[in-house]
């Protein structure tokens, strides 16, 4: 492959596709970058911004990368889904992770347990081939710690992150608010804070006024950092449980609208401090069940998913996956995808 298209619509993106990126041109490969606006002001200076269709085809990018659930079919290249989180479960399984929507040539799944599902999937539509690769946004979690000691000021309190899905019949935030002001203000815990990018920005102002000597917010483009730094989460249902739990790192979960032996599920905002503490001490039960979710739903630890999702693509390129069927019209979604790229790239 020469050149590759990295998609992103939302600011969480950007974690995700980085690795991907990086690998890329450790290749040798081109690259360049389709995005909103609001996600252009947080790309890098070696993160070249493409603002037309024009400079989409002098790319001439083999494959389009995309942590989407759409791609423009006017894209040049591969289409490949590399996936916005892990399987959260809000929704049921047609409606949630594992809707096919007809627009990609590729899924590179993250482990066994969304692997089985897809390539049922794929046997039974032929028109989109199937790779477990693990998920590039997590290659830095497995790489030398770096770039993250401003989040953790090691001076012997436990660090505690918050975060919530912006769904909000799922959420917790808004329940939180209080919990959470009184937890801070005691300064036992050091406290990372963090909002979905689509949440109330309302809420988000409430939170950002939780910041202080005991607490830090960031913005999701810093959400591996509070990974990393972290030695506990509060969350409530969303796929950020997913990527904290495969470090073998305890959750707590409010309200979980499906809740699993590794995490430490609780029914109010009052149960929160208790459970943490619980957590903290990862009994040996808990310890287990993590390692058996992590190893179910992103069994890599060598921190290469990126470098294997360059691979699956190359083999998809090359004619290794068979001959695929032709995608469905899907004549509505493709007019939404035009209508959405017309206002991306203009030109």
């Amino acid at each position: 492959m020469d050149a590759c298209l990295l998609f992103a619509t939302e600011l969480y993106a950007l974690p995700i596709l980085r690795p991907l990126a990086a690998a890329a041109r450790r290749a040798g490969q081109r690259v360049g970058w389709v995005v909103p606006g609001a996600v252009a002001a947080y790309l890098r200076e070696d993160e070249p911004r493409l603002r037309s269709m024009r400079a989409v085809r002098a790319l001439k990018p083999d494959a389009v990368y995309c942590a989407a659930n759409w791609v423009a079919p006017a894209f040049p290249g591969a289409k490949v889904q590399v996936f916005h989180g892990f399987n959260a479960e809000k929704r049921e399984p047609d409606r949630g992770h594992f809707r096919l929507r007809g627009f990609f040539d590729l899924y590179c799944t993250q482990g066994p347990a969304t692997t089985a599902p897809f390539r049922a999937l794929a046997r039974e539509h032929r028109y989109f081939a199937v790779e477990e690769t693990g998920w590039p946004k997590l290659d830095p979690l497995f790489a030398p710690p770096a770039g993250a000691a401003d989040l953790n000021p090691r001076d012997g309190r436990p660090v505690a992150m918050y975060a919530a899905t912006f769904t909000e019949s799922l959420s917790s935030a808004r329940a939180m608010l209080d919990t959470l002001r009184a937890l801070v203000a005691r300064g036992d815990r050091h406290w990372l804070l963090t909002l979905h990018p689509k949440c109330d920005p309302e809420l988000f102002a409430q939170y950002r006024a939780l910041e202080g000597p005991h607490a830090r917010f960031l913005e999701s483009d810093r959400l591996l950092d509070m990974l990393r730094a972290a030695d506990v989460l509060v969350c409530d249902t969303s796929s950020v449980i997913d990527e904290f739990a495969v470090q073998l790192k305890p959750v707590v979960t409010v309200r979980n609208r499906r809740p699993k032996p590794f995490m430490l599920d609780v029914q109010a905002p009052a149960e929160v401090d208790a459970a943490i503490g619980r957590a903290l001490q990862l009994p040996p039960a808990l310890r287990e069940a993590l390692a058996a979710h992590a190893a179910a739903i992103h069994p890599y630890r060598d921190g290469r998913s990126s470098e294997r999702v360059l691979a699956a693509t190359q083999r998809l390129l090359d004619g290794g996956d068979g001959p695929l069927a032709r995608k469905p019209l899907n004549l509505w979604r493709r007019w939404q995808s035009a209508r959405d790229v017309r206002a991306l790239l203009p030109g």
